[in-house]
């Protein structure tokens, strides 16, 4: 009786890795974009703040925008901005990550779309309420900001840690369990070099957030940027808000490539 020769080695060679390749590609073009932005960023960063330092030596203004744009005044200013972003992000991502590993794990992982949805629905919340909210509660101050920025960026660290989690093959997390290793040990070279990514692009987008609501800060005598943008729109002088505007943006870009920096650091080799 004659039996089929089995298929040719060579042929599932050449059709199964197509998928991985194709992911291999995309992955490589993400890795290379983001290189690229790493030069293109802090580049663009120090031409336009160059723009601005040649502008406002130039510019013609009256006493009341010089003395809002004094350098002394806005230097002062971008130091309580920078504070209240390192700190609040800081706190932010020690936090944010942690909960979102946590609900993944075991009996919590029942609440983990419940805890999808409310990230979701408090990121719609207007943030100048949540800190005046904590404001009449805590008092006008310096960490009450933090503590304010600190709750509206959280929401997106940890929506993405447990949408980066979630997304890890099951196949590969058994494979682990398989050869010996513990859940800790899964969890860390496995699963999260695997959901870095995500949890990166997490985040970035909560250090943005964190140094644009940051400007709200100035409402509850916690200082930043915010100032000589609420006295450009008290005073009715456009180059104050202006000026303040770009100074703010500029943050956000640099803060921006910070967290791209990061996130080349701490990506495993090979993802």
């Amino acid at each position: 009786m004659a039996v089929d020769a089995p298929p040719p080695v060579d042929q599932e060679v050449e059709t199964d890795p197509r998928e991985p390749r194709r992911i291999r590609l995309r992955r490589r073009d993400g890795n290379s974009e983001s290189r690229v932005m790493l030069f293109v960023l802090p580049v663009l960063v120090i031409l336009v703040f160059a723009g601005y330092v040649w502008w406002r030596q130039t510019a013609d203004l009256d006493s009341i925008e010089r003395s809002a744009l004094n350098w002394h005044k806005i230097r002062s200013q971008a130091v309580q901005h920078v504070e209240l972003t390192v700190v609040a992000s800081f706190i932010t991502v020690l936090v944010g990550i942690p909960l979102g590993i946590a609900v993944t794990r075991g009996r919590l992982r029942k609440i983990a779309p419940a805890v999808t949805i409310v990230a979701n629905a408090g990121q719609s919340a207007p943030s100048i309420g949540l800190i005046v909210l904590l404001a009449m509660w805590w008092g006008f101050s310096f960490w009450t900001a933090v503590w304010a920025l600190t709750l509206y960026a959280v929401l997106p660290v940890l929506r993405n840690t447990i949408t980066g989690l979630d997304g890890v093959d099951p196949t590969l997390v058994e494979a682990g369990r398989g050869i010996g290793m513990s859940a800790p040990t899964v969890l860390l070279r496995i699963e999260m070099p695997l959901a870095l990514p995500v949890i990166m692009a997490g985040v970035r987008t909560a250090l943005v957030l964190v140094v644009g609501t940051a400007a709200l800060a100035t409402f509850i005598n916690a200082g930043g940027l915010g100032g000589a943008l609420y006295s450009g729109i008290t005073l009715y002088r456009f180059p104050v808000i202006i000026s303040a505007a770009v100074l703010i943006a500029l943050l956000a870009l640099l803060v921006e490539w910070v967290g791209r920096v990061l996130e080349v650091v701490f990506r495993p080799k090979g993802i």
